[in-house]
């Protein structure tokens, strides 16, 4: 896919990898960039630095209606929407022990790094199928692929998404529609302040435009998974090859800093 002349959704476009995402979508020629995101000030912002092509809605990716209403005010704002980048996400600490994170929290994690994807593919497949083409973009993490020490909520969504994002290739690949996950391993944004020397960080911390410079390359490639982290897919065939030896691996690498 090439950005001139599209419209893009993107959630949680107000700091960070979305931000970065807006930005670089409105370069490239995007003729619209809607962001949806709970900071306000921040989201209004980047919106009018985007000139005539950025739009801002406040939306919660927690509620449906929420998506569902950003949705809408793209298309009338700007038109049919031709990419969705599901993009915002959370993560939670581990307590004690793996299970120690309350019902509240896995509940909370599931429906933005899960559930706000289902519900993003739900609000624009129709139209895009109707019409035979259209692009979804998930932005997941290399949690998805690998895992993430010391917090089981994050590994567990993000294993989730993936497994999402590989069913909307397979069941609508042949009917006109893109999808890519977008996995990298540590970006420097708000979620990662401080963690440059954290099991967070992987190969070292990435820019968000860099990140963002990834994004467009593999949906101008039309790849499935879009890696800023090249070393990943290394990781990921070490994984399959023997999947014991890499358990022993990640112990290992988790009583580093642990």
């Amino acid at each position: 896919m090439e950005l001139k002349d599209k419209v893009v959704i993107v959630t949680g476009g107000a700091n960070g990898i979305g931000r970065a995402l807006c930005e670089r979508f409105a370069r490239e020629g995007a003729r619209g960039v809607v962001l949806g995101d709970l900071d306000e000030r921040a989201g209004a912002e980047v919106a009018a630095s985007l000139g005539g092509v950025g739009l801002f809605l406040r939306c919660d990716v927690t509620r449906e209606a929420d998506i569902g209403a950003l949705v809408a005010a793209a298309r009338e704002r700007f038109g049919p929407i031709d990419l969705f980048c599901s993009n915002a996400g959370i993560s939670f600490l581990d307590g004690s022990h793996a299970a120690s994170a309350d019902d509240a929290s896995w509940q909370k994690i599931w429906l933005v790094n899960v559930m706000a994807h289902v519900w993003a593919a739900r609000a624009v497949l129709p139209e895009m199928l109707e019409r035979g083409s259209g692009y979804l973009l998930n932005t997941v993490s290399a949690a998805g692929l690998l895992s993430q020490i010391g917090s089981a909520t994050y590994s567990t969504t993000k294993h989730a998404a993936i497994g999402f994002a590989e069913t909307l290739a397979i069941t609508h690949g042949d009917q006109g529609i893109k999808v890519s996950a977008l996995c990298p391993q540590g970006v420097r944004t708000n979620m990662t302040r401080g963690q440059d020397h954290s099991p967070q960080a992987g190969d070292g911390m990435l820019s968000p435009e860099q990140v963002a410079q990834s994004v467009v390359e593999g949906l101008r490639d039309e790849r499935f998974l879009i890696l800023p982290h090249p070393e990943v897919a290394t990781y990921m065939q070490r994984k399959t090859a023997d999947y014991d030896r890499w358990l022993a691996g990640m112990r290992r690498f988790r009583n580093k800093f642990l």
